[in-house]
């Protein structure tokens, strides 16, 4: 048995990765609490500045990737 987090979003589950498996399997999805979409907002590319991420991430002491990755193991 494997369990995953993932987000359900206009009637479909979306899964932090792509898991390798080869065959049809049956699944249970358990609903553990409401989302709440103004903390999930998606980016918005055409916005994106460079500059302003750095002054938002300037007083960050440490790894941004190892951030990153530690935050990716804990969701799974």
């Amino acid at each position: 048995m494997l369990a995953l987090k993932g987000v359900y979003e206009n009637g479909s589950v979306t899964l932090p990765l792509p898991l390798p498996m080869k065959r049809r399997m049956e699944v249970i999805v358990t609903f553990l609490e409401e989302v709440d979409d103004t903390t999930t907002s998606k980016a918005d590319l055409n916005s994106f500045s460079f500059a302003q991420s750095r002054q938002i991430l300037k007083n960050f002491k440490g790894s941004y990737a190892e951030a990153v990755i530690e935050e990716r193991r804990t969701a799974l």
